[in-house]
């Protein structure tokens, strides 16, 4: 689980709703003051991981900001503040895709003219990689954020197979409960654990199991991502994780002829690890570009 420094939006976001052709979702939306850098470069797409929510990408926003792109970070359906239904159909990879594409439409309405970047994390690495090959008309470019070619790591996979199970025959709170029981004593001072709480108690049940689900068992499409063209990928992560390993994603963006960034002190979630040092690195692809 993502653990952003905040739920607190910063000043140049308002939190809302994006009206699609597929509904409501909520967002955030942080637009360039007078100080971005020169002036409005375009805007961007992101989107979260397996439990996150659109605050996971908070401490990016700021700095995107400053280098002049309007950024959009979405809560997806049955992800935390923006409705599910509860049926697993509804979370097909397809559908969710969809949705993205639904959701890039009405950001590019809102916007205007101007490149929209897409970027997504973890699970949503995978998600957009499905709406890219879906279309990738809207995007100038999409960022794949420690999000791997395939299903996730054994450990993983069992850890998924186990809260799963546990959906299904317990309430949101009682799985947060065994959850937080089972974490070191010193997890317990983690700032910001409430949000947390209000977040997961927030997110639909079948949302998660349906998604889960896909995680333990994407295929490889690593291929049909390098043939859509012409795309430019970046390939970004953190030193170290847990999830789909380094050397995994570094292969992978050789096999997309992707430029590669390693975020140093970071683990499966650059985002809120080293959030200033991830914004640079996202930034500047975004402006070759």
């Amino acid at each position: 689980m993502s653990r952003p420094p905040t739920f607190t939006p910063p000043a140049c976001a308002v939190s809302r709703a994006l009206h699609t052709s597929r509904g409501d979702f909520a967002v955030l939306d942080a637009q360039p003051g007078k100080d971005g850098e020169n002036g409005l470069k375009g805007a961007a797409l992101l989107l979260p991981g397996f439990t996150g929510s659109k605050e996971d990408f908070i401490a990016m926003l700021e700095p995107l900001t400053r280098s002049g792109y309007r950024v959009i970070s979405v809560d997806g359906r049955g992800q935390y503040e923006t409705e599910g239904p509860h049926d697993e159909d509804a979370y097909a990879q397809h559908e969710l895709a969809l949705d993205v594409l639904a959701q890039a439409e009405a950001v590019t309405a809102a916007v205007g003219d101007g490149p929209l970047h897409l970027l997504g994390h973890s699970l949503g690495g995978q998600i957009a990689r499905a709406a890219v090959l879906l279309d990738h008309t809207p995007f100038r470019t999409f960022t794949v954020m420690s999000s791997g070619p395939a299903r996730v790591v054994p450990a993983q996979r069992e850890k998924i197979r186990m809260l799963s199970e546990a959906l299904a025959v317990m309430g949101m709170e009682q799985v947060w409960d065994a959850m937080r029981a089972a974490e070191p004593p010193e997890a317990a001072e983690v700032e910001g654990r409430e949000d947390l709480r209000r977040r997961w108690l927030r997110h639909n049940p079948v949302q998660l199991i349906a998604t889960g689900r896909q995680l333990t068992a994407e295929p490889d499409r690593v291929a049909e991502l390098a043939a859509v063209r012409p795309l430019p990928t970046h390939v970004i992560s953190g030193e170290r994780d847990d999830t789909w390993p380094v050397p995994l994603l570094d292969e992978m963006a050789l096999r997309l002829g992707a430029p590669r960034t390693v975020i140093a002190g970071a683990e499966h979630s650059p985002n809120t690890d080293r959030p200033y040092e991830t914004s640079a690195a996202v930034a500047d692809f975004w402006d070759r570009h």
